[in-house]
């Protein structure tokens, strides 16, 4: 199944770029997403939690960010199985500076079998896209957090 979009986030590029780079961000802003472990550089052993509808799954997989293009472009793959079946996902993310603000466009391919496809095959394309908006809001959260206070003297 084929997502694409766009989403504008209040941030510049490098900033959103480095957001985008840091694995602990990755595991607080992607849905689903429980825990990232490096095992080399841009690879990483990966925990995730997917429900589609009343089917809930947990995969453990690879993920890996290729084809860097700093702080323009990159592809993120996901692979991973577990009980309820494999899922395969790779992502092409652009990001435009426009100012203070940056333009991320995404382009990806999802494939997802077993019992969470068989069940939720109708929900997936609708859930797909609400994953992606949860993702670049709660991306958006972190990019723009203000930075700490600074203490008084």
């Amino acid at each position: 199944m084929k997502i694409e979009g766009e989403h504008l986030l209040p941030a510049p590029r490098d900033q959103v770029w480095a957001a985008l780079n840091d694995p602990d961000v990755l595991v607080r802003t992607v849905p689903g997403l429980k825990q990232l472990v490096p095992t080399g550089d841009d690879a990483y052993d990966a925990t995730i939690e997917l429900a589609v509808g009343p089917v809930r799954g947990t995969y453990q997989g690879k993920a890996r960010i290729t084809e860097k293009t700093p702080p323009e472009r990159m592809i993120l793959t996901v692979e991973g199985g577990g009980r309820p079946g494999t899922i395969r996902a790779a992502g092409a993310l652009t990001l435009e500076g426009q100012g203070a603000e940056t333009l991320v466009r995404y382009v990806g391919d999802v494939q997802v079998t077993g019992v969470l496809m068989s069940v939720g095959h109708r929900l997936f394309g609708g859930v797909a896209k609400q994953l992606a908006g949860v993702f670049f809001k709660s991306l958006e959260r972190e990019v723009h957090r203000p930075a700490a206070a600074e203490p008084t003297r």
